[in-house]
């Protein structure tokens, strides 16, 4: 397994399940040029590893992510070319880690522990899912600092909350209870804080014992959805259900059904 120097992994159900922990108190874990080019490395790294069946990515302390570390830019500083640098962080950084996740073949899945702020709520929400502790909550804190929201903010907010709420809490960097954002539908599940970590776990080796194939083909037709019309949507269900009928989980599946038991998937 990997080393990291900018977060903590971990390795569960028999090296199936591969999660980083973002572990830097001291700024909420907030987010560096280093981190971000470290956590796209790793989605990509297991993504490709045949043994990893699921990633996720958590966070420790009090805080899921506080955003972009603002003290990694001396934006006072008259010789630093402000926008210019904005930018690059943007492009070589964030998007790149959007991208990532987003075609990521392998389910990504966020456990937000506490407060996920700005670029640290959109690191959480543009996972598939994202599993909630009833003490955290989102901002799109962009608005305060006179920034537009990125890290995929302008594209997923609004598919996910619908025009009003989207343009309201970009527009205004309210704080969003965990509740409220799982009554909007901003996230999966909200548990108690102090049965945040076993239920999280729980639902984790379920994803991880799934049949990966299938659960990679559905990511992929639910993320061409957003471009597709109904019929181009059509003829890719009916392409990846004949590929997800070829798998030996799909056999597997039908067997155990028929002998009303439980199914072991191998991810195959």
């Amino acid at each position: 397994m990997y080393t990291y120097s900018q977060f903590d992994v971990e390795s569960h159900f028999g090296g199936r399940l591969k999660i980083a922990y973002l572990n830097q108190p001291e700024t909420m874990n907030a987010l560096t040029k280093p981190l971000l080019a470290e956590l796209r490395d790793f989605v990509e790294f297991y993504n490709k590893d045949e043994d990893t069946r699921c990633i996720a990515i958590a966070g420790r302390g009090k805080a899921f992510s506080s955003g972009q570390n603002l003290a990694a830019i001396d934006f006072m500083n008259p010789e630093v070319n402000v926008p210019r640098e904005v930018e690059r962080i943007v492009l070589d950084y964030y998007n790149p880690l959007v991208m990532s996740i987003a075609y990521a073949r392998k389910p990504v899945i966020s456990l937000v522990n506490g407060p996920a702020v700005g670029a640290g709520a959109m690191l959480a929400l543009i996972c598939d899912f994202s599993v909630v502790s009833d003490r955290a909550y989102f901002s799109q804190a962009f608005s305060n600092i006179g920034l537009i929201p990125d890290t995929g903010g302008t594209y997923f907010l609004q598919k996910v909350l619908g025009r009003q709420m989207a343009h309201y809490m970009a527009y205004t960097g309210k704080k969003l209870s965990a509740e409220e954002a799982h009554r909007l539908g901003m996230v999966a599940e909200v548990w108690p804080e102090a049965e945040f970590e076993v239920k999280a776990m729980e639902m984790l080796e379920t994803i991880t014992n799934q049949p990966t194939t299938a659960l990679s083909l559905t990511k992929r037709a639910l993320r061409k959805s957003y471009d597709n019309s109904l019929k181009e949507q059509l003829d890719i269900e009916s392409r990846y259900q004949s590929a997800a009928s070829a798998t030996e989980d799909f056999r597997e599946g039908i067997l155990a059904f028929s002998e009303k038991r439980k199914p072991v998937y191998k991810g195959k």
